[in-house]
Parts: structure tokens; C-alpha cells; sequence
């Protein structure tokens, strides 16, 4: 069971939201415009709000179904485990060539099943770095550190090593960002070479 339900978690995880609004509302491939990352921040920026909230409404559910697969099924298993295979699905799925987003909004999902405490951290870390940076690829590599650093520091959680592997993740999954960084051409949040890059939908009541 514990088999057959992680590997339920990657194929959850692999369902490619961004890549589906974008083919079926607008008729383009997100990967092909804007930041080119099929997550719910370039499909705000692309494709605009409506897009986005739906794609982070579902990433997140992404994430929740995954992690309480094993509650539901009454498994002794750390749902943790579930949720970061989801994680690995949507930044490798396997329904879109394994071109996938970056976890963040997947992250989230998973966190607010298997510890609302460690969500919150996480992501008041991933908001505040943003607001001081304007740089959302350091928001996302704070949410792993930040995680991993209270790992260390409680006595209640047994999680070091989870939260090592994805940090470690989250900092090679945005290897480019950080190489455009060193290199001072990362695009901040607000940056409008990305949004003018915005594409109207097939359908113009969407």
C-alpha cells in the first residue's frame, strides 16, 4: 500500500494545471512565454488573475489530496513523504514531458495537511523575503530552509533530513534564477517586460 500510494501521489502531483488553462482557456503552451515556469506566478503574469487563482486553487489541492492519501487509508506512514512526491510530480510530471512548475503552491497543499504550524512558517518566511527582495525565486528557496531550520530547532520534529533533501530541491529547481541573479537579469515580481507579455484568452468573458 505504501508503494502504491506514493506512487498515486506523483501522478496527483503530475496533473500539469498551468499547461491544461493555458491550452484550453488561451490555446498556448504557458512554457512558452513570460518566466516560461508553468506555476501559478507566470500564469498570473501571462495569462492574469482568473488564470492564476484557479491553477493555485488546484496545485494546492495537489498537494492536501496527496498528503492525506495515507490518513485516509490509515497507513503508518509520514504524510510528509506523500506530499513531497506530489512536490516531485509537479515539477517532473510525467503527463507534460516532465517540464513542470516549482513547487511552491503544491508545497503549500501539503503543509496545510501535515502541519498547519510549519505552513505558516514557511510561508510568512516565503511572503516576507518577497517583500524585502521582489524576488520570488528567493521566497521559494526560503520556504525549504525555513522549514529545515526549525526541523533543527525542535525537539518535536523528526523531519531533518525530508527537509534537507528539499531544500536542497527547491535551490536546484531554481538553479537558472540563481545563475540569472549572479548575473543581474533575474526579473523581479513586478517586472513589465513579463507582464506585457500577456496573452488574451480564446474566450474574451473568461
Amino acid at each position: 500500500m505504501f508503494w502504491v500510494l506514493l506512487l498515486a501521489s506523483y501522478l496527483i502531483g503530475s496533473v500539469p494545471t498551468a499547461l491544461i488553462v493555458g491550452k484550453l482557456v488561451f490555446g498556448v503552451d504557458i512554457r512558452d512565454h513570460g518566466s516560461k515556469n508553468p506555476g501559478a506566478t507566470n500564469t498570473l503574469r501571462v495569462l492574469g488573475k482568473k488564470s492564476a487563482i484557479i491553477v493555485l486553487l488546484i496545485d494546492l489541492a495537489k498537494g492536501a489530496l496527496a498528503t492525506y492519501l495515507p490518513i485516509y487509508f490509515n497507513l503508518d506512514a509520514e504524510p510528509l513523504y506523500f506530499g513531497l512526491m506530489a512536490v516531485v510530480g509537479h515539477c517532473f510530471p510525467i503527463f507534460a514531458g516532465f517540464r513542470g512548475g516549482k513547487a511552491i503552491a503544491t508545497t503549500a497543499g501539503a503543509l496545510l495537511i501535515a502541519n498547519f504550524p510549519l505552513l505558516v512558517i514557511a510561508y510568512v518566511t516565503f511572503f516576507f523575503v518577497i517583500f524585502l527582495t521582489k524576488y520570488v525565486f528567493l521566497g521559494s528557496i526560503s520556504v525549504g530552509l525555513s522549514l529545515l531550520a526549525f526541523a533543527f530547532i525542535s525537539p518535536k520534529l523528526d523531519l531533518e533530513l525530508i527537509f534537507l533533501f528539499f531544500s536542497i530541491f527547491l535551490i536546484y529547481l531554481h538553479r537558472s534564477n540563481i545563475r540569472n541573479f549572479i548575473l543581474g537579469i533575474e526579473p523581479k515580481i513586478n517586472d513589465k517586460n513579463l507582464i506585457n507579455d500577456r496573452i488574451p484568452p480564446k474566450n474574451s468573458g473568461f
